[in-house]
C-alpha cells in the first residue's frame, strides 16, 4: 500500500515565501499534500502557485484566515501541520494602515490557533520575523532575547508569535515559532527593497534610497528559508520553541543597490535619496545556532550567487511584475517615497 504522507495546510501560500515553501514541499517529498488558503489580497498572486495547478497533491482554496467557519471547515479535513505564513508584511504599509496589520496577522493567527486547538494531532507552524527583536546594534540575538518591535508591522507580529506560544503553554497546542531574517528571491512582490530596486534599475527608473542608505539587514535567499521551515516540519519540532532562522549575510541598502546594478552593468546615477520612514531600525541581526544544532540545515546559497540569480529572474519574468507594477502600485510608491 502507498504510504500515506503529511498533510499541510499553508496559508499565504501564493505569496512571495509561501509559493517557494510549497516548491520546497512538492519537490522533495513525493508523499505530501498541500492545501494552500490564500485571501489573494495585492501582495498574493494566482500565477505563483500556476506551476503547482496540475499536480494532484496540490490544492488551492481562496480565502481568508480570519473566516472561523472556513477554516473551522478547511481544518476538519485532517491536517497534520498548519504551517502560516498570511499576514500583511510590509513595514511602510503598516505605518498608514495598522489596523489590517493587527486583523490578520494577529486575530487571524488566533482563529487558526483555535482551530487547530480543536482538532488534536494538528500542528502549528507560525512563521514570524527577526524583526520583533526591534534593532539590534551589538551581536546577533538568541531566541531569548526581549521582543522590543518598533513598527506596526513587528509589533502585530510579535503578538501573533506570543499568541501562539500562549496555545503551547496553556492549552498544549503543538507549536513551533521562526524567527527568519530579510528573504530575497523569485516571485517577490515589488514594493520590497530587492524586486523593487531590481525592477526599477531594468526599467531605468530611479532607486528611492531611505535617509543614509546605510541600515543594515541579514539577507537569506527564499529556498534556503523554505528548506529550515521543511526541516522543522521534518524533526516534529512542535513543543513551543523558537527558532531563528538567518542567512549571515548582513548588507546596507547601498551595498544591496551596488550588487543590483553591478549585477546589471549599471551605475549609482539612478539612486534617489529620500526622506528616512519614522522609527526606522538601523540593524537586525539573530544568532540561529539552535536552528542548526536541532535539524543540521545550514543556508547553501551564497549571497553573491543568489542576488546575481534573483535579478536575471526579474530580467527574465518582466510579465510576471509589469502587470503588477502600475495603478495601485505607482500611487502608493508615490505618497510614500514622495517621488
Amino acid at each position: 500500500m502507498e504510504h500515506e504522507g503529511r498533510r499541510l495546510l499553508v496559508t499565504g501560500g501564493a505569496g512571495f515565501i509561501g509559493r517557494n515553501f510549497v516548491e520546497e514541499v512538492l519537490g522533495s517529498d513525493a508523499t505530501a499534500r498541500v492545501l494552500v488558503l490564500d485571501k489573494l489580497t495585492y501582495a498574493g498572486n494566482p500565477a505563483n502557485v500556476e506551476a503547482f495547478r496540475q499536480d494532484p497533491r496540490f490544492e488551492f482554496v481562496k480565502g481568508d484566515i480570519c473566516d472561523t467557519d472556513l477554516v473551522g471547515e478547511l481544518l476538519g479535513r485532517g491536517f497534520d501541520v498548519v504551517v502560516n505564513f498570511a499576514a500583511e508584511t510590509h513595514v511602510d504599509r503598516s505605518i498608514g494602515d495598522p489596523g489590517s496589520f493587527v486583523k490578520t496577522d494577529v486575530y487571524g493567527t488566533y482563529v487558526l490557533l483555535e482551530a487547530v486547538k480543536k482538532n488534536p494531532g494538528c500542528r502549528f507552524l507560525q512563521v514570524s520575523t527577526d524583526e520583533v527583536y526591534g534593532e539590534v546594534l551589538g551581536d546577533p540575538v538568541t531566541e531569548d532575547a526581549p521582543l522590543m518591535p518598533r513598527n506596526p508591522y513587528s509589533a502585530s507580529k510579535a503578538g501573533a508569535d506570543r499568541l501562539a506560544y500562549s496555545y503551547w503553554t496553556t492549552y498544549e497546542v503543538p507549536v513551533c515559532i521562526t524567527r527568519c531574517s530579510n528573504n530575497y528571491g523569485p516571485y517577490q512582490y515589488p514594493e520590497k527593497l530587492i524586486p523593487l530596486f531590481a525592477t526599477n534599475a531594468i526599467q531605468k527608473r530611479e532607486m528611492p534610497v531611505y535617509g543614509s542608505g546605510k541600515n543594515v539587514r541579514d539577507w537569506i535567499h527564499v529556498s534556503d528559508h523554505a528548506r529550515a521551515l521543511h526541516s522543522l516540519v521534518e524533526c516534529d519540532c512542535f513543543d513551543g520553541e523558537v527558532y531563528n532562522v538567518a542567512g549571515q549575510n548582513e548588507k546596507s541598502v547601498l551595498e544591496i543597490a551596488d550588487h543590483i546594478l553591478s549585477s546589471l552593468g549599471m551605475s549609482t546615477d539612478q539612486l534617489t535619496f529620500v526622506k528616512d520612514r519614522p522609527g526606522h531600525d538601523r540593524r537586525y541581526a539573530i544568532n540561529d545556532e539552535k536552528l542548526r544544532r536541532k535539524t543540521g540545515w545550514r543556508p547553501e546559497v551564497a549571497f553573491a550567487d543568489g542576488i546575481r540569480d534573483t535579478v536575471a529572474w526579474y530580467q527574465d519574468h518582466a510579465a510576471w511584475w509589469e502587470p503588477i507594477k502600475s495603478g495601485e502600485f505607482w500611487d502608493y510608491y508615490s505618497r510614500n517615497y514622495g517621488i
